[in-house]
């Protein structure tokens, strides 16, 4: 790994550079390689800034009947990219099963054998809220832009992939296909789909509970355990000046993503691009529509 200065990125040059040095390609890859996947295990697959961090406090939650007895949602629920850079053993033995598992792989790339739980949420809220992660992480604030940051990753599509990567399997068996912006509708009728797809037994006490442990106060309060502490420690022992936010706890306002018009008209021509040919749908709003709550 190359040796450089600890600062946060000021410049997209420098994010990109930061960025590299801060993630291990191979060792990620032979990550997903030595997972050995049980038919059982649950696999938590959205994009990034999809609601992973929030199924993934959902699923725990309902299986554990209430643990908060971690550090890191991630080392409970571990992302499976990432275990091998963590010294996480991705096959051991979970506090309860069915295991559970997070990746942002797509579904070509996902390892197979499993069930999986896909999130999908409007791609400019998505961006956006991508900018305000990496922002006082790995982004001094008050350097890059939201645009900025949002043109460079709009161009490569890679929203876009992985959510025509996953469409045609949404009806599969093995899928639970769910809408960010139903979740944030009906949060009741989710915890019922979660816990019927992993077999999870759920009665209404711990409905309740996991309807307050999945609140945005509930998570707020306990932020600490939802914002990466073990990636965050990682990039600061490598990259990065120490007293990074790497906070995932926002309220995830529906429509509320402050991007310019010439930003949204190239995240709108990507979605014409690469989600049309696949689905049929001729804006995000009319996909889901299209899905029950």
């Amino acid at each position: 790994m190359e040796i450089i200065n600890k600062k946060r990125a000021e410049s997209l040059k420098e994010l990109v550079r930061i960025m590299s040095n801060s993630f291990d390609h191979e060792l990620s890859v032979r990550s997903i390689r030595q997972f050995a996947p049980r038919n059982t295990d649950i696999i938590i697959t959205p994009f990034g800034k999809c609601g992973t961090t929030w199924t993934q406090q959902i699923f725990h939650t309902l299986r554990t009947k209430g643990d908060m007895d971690f550090d890191d949602i991630s080392r409970v629920v571990p992302w499976i990219e990432t275990s091998g850079s963590l010294g996480l053993n991705i096959n051991a033995e979970q506090k309860a099963n069915p295991r559970g598992f997070k990746s942002h792989l797509s579904y070509d790339a996902v390892p197979k054998g499993c069930k999986y739980i896909n999130v999908i949420r409007n791609p400019l809220d998505a961006a956006y809220s991508s900018f305000k992660f990496m922002e006082g992480w790995y982004i001094e604030p008050g350097t890059i832009s939201a645009d900025e940051f949002v043109l460079q990753n709009a161009r490569k599509g890679e929203y876009h992939r992985h959510f025509v990567s996953w469409w045609p399997h949404r009806n599969d068996e093995t899928v639970l296909y769910l809408v960010y912006e139903h979740m944030k509708q009906d949060i009741a009728s989710t915890i019922k789909r979660i816990a019927a797809f992993s077999e999870i037994e759920l009665d209404q006490e711990l409905l309740e509970i996991a309807k307050n442990h999945s609140s945005f106060s509930f998570m707020a309060e306990h932020k600490d355990r939802f914002d990466d502490a073990m990636l965050r420690r990682q990039s600061e022992e490598n990259v990065l000046p120490e007293g990074s936010d790497s906070s995932k706890v926002r309220l995830g306002r529906v429509g509320e993503h402050h991007l310019s018009e010439d930003v949204i008209s190239v995240l709108n021509d990507k979605w014409q691009e690469v989600v049309v040919p696949v689905t049929g749908f001729e804006s995000y709003e009319d996909l889901i529509d299209s899905l029950a709550l």
